[in-house]
């Protein structure tokens, strides 16, 4: 039975091509159109895209929609659809312009692809997720043990992650030399770190409280002065696997290298968590944390625009719109309060001429982002 058709393939490195070079797009993108288009090859039995016809867009949205993810033993979710489809559409919106298909192929041809409006609308909507107290972020660091070195890097390293609001993969690839503890800065730079579409970063310790602040400083000194750990070494080290007293493979300490990815960060925050009997919040989850923490302590525009540069916004609506939303549990509280007739705070004029010029910069950064 026929696995590939050399000409699709030829078709599809040119495409993959004109992804990284042309759009940019990451590898990791570009693998899951990479997976979408195989598995549209697959349900048409590997023909040529060139006799490509609507009937095979229609049958493939019925194979999705009848397909089990692995994993759950559940359908597949109408987000993951979306998006296998949406990836096929913009793949053959592109061949409609290649050499050999512009006759075969018409534009509207691709519209096939896309998913009924409301699985649209159902994979597209927002959905609320949790994020975790502060509260809860210091219970998890008091009931973490510091006893070994390996133990002491995991608690340090929640910490920071609250410390800092840095993503977990430019966490895995920071060195000491890229945090500064004079200034209480960390110098994320693109060329040494993985940060977010490669964009340096500088940010400053949020004022989340003195004792993660020294958890993090006690980390780092440390390192320095027992580890006799140097600028270019990693500030949170992998672990080194080694044969214990009985010849298997267990953790023995902390490496001299990074972290080849954030999965191992991952698996700390979810077994503190656990352990501490709290529902498991991946990193990412710290940044909302500090989002709405900063909706608090923020009393002008131009003190929430430094908070959120510091997250490493460039616009202030990115926060309000991906991390700012307020929480159904916070939304009801506000509610109940103006049913109960709760007069509305007196706001001079001063703080209302600032809420105007904070507007008027939100819809400007709305137009620039395409918000």
């Amino acid at each position: 039975m026929r696995k590939h058709h050399p000409e699709n393939e030829r078709v599809k490195r040119r495409y993959f091509v004109y992804l990284r070079e042309a759009k940019r797009l990451s590898e990791a993108t570009v693998d899951q159109t990479a997976a979408a288009i195989a598995a549209f090859e697959e349900s048409t039995g590997y023909k040529d895209f060139r006799r490509f016809r609507i009937e095979q867009a229609q049958r493939f949205k019925r194979v999705l929609a009848e397909q089990v993810n692995p994993a759950t033993g559940k359908p597949l979710a109408k987000a993951t659809i979306h998006s296998r489809l949406m990836a096929l559409r913009s793949f053959f919106q592109w061949l409609c312009g290649q050499p050999g298909f512009r006759s075969r192929l018409c534009y509207s041809d691709a519209d096939y692809f896309n998913p009924s409006a409301n699985d649209g609308r159902i994979a597209k909507a927002t959905r609320e997720r949790s994020a975790p107290l502060m509260e809860q972020i210091r219970h998890v660091l008091q009931t973490m043990p510091a006893e070994t070195e390996i133990q002491r890097r995991n608690r340090a390293l929640i910490a920071f992650t609250i410390l800092t609001g840095a993503r977990d993969s430019a966490i895995a690839s920071l060195s000491l030399k890229h945090v500064d503890l004079a200034y209480k800065k960390v110098d994320q730079d693109a060329r040494e770190v993985r940060t977010k579409r490669a964009k340096t970063i500088t940010c400053f310790f949020f004022p989340v409280g003195q004792d993660i602040e020294d958890i993090v400083i006690g980390w780092i000194n440390w390192l320095k002065t027992e580890k006799l750990f140097g600028p270019d070494d990693p500030l949170f080290p992998a672990t080194r696997v080694a044969l214990d007293g009985n010849r298997q493979f267990a953790a023995v300490g902390l490496d001299r290298t990074h972290w080849r990815d954030s999965a191992p960060i991952r698996r700390i925050f979810k077994q503190a968590f656990e352990s501490a009997g709290l529902p498991y919040f991946n990193p990412h989850l710290f940044r909302k944390t500090l989002a709405l923490l900063g909706e608090r302590l923020c009393t002008t525009p131009e003190s929430f625009k430094a908070w959120s540069q510091n997250l490493g916004h460039d616009q202030v609506l990115t926060t309000f719109t991906s991390y700012g939303a307020v929480s159904t549990y916070r939304q009801a509280e506000i509610l109940a309060r103006l049913g109960e007739g709760e007069a509305t705070p007196t706001v001079d004029e001063n703080t209302l001429q600032e809420l105007a010029v904070l507007v008027r910069r939100l819809v400007q950064d709305g137009s620039n982002t395409g918000y």
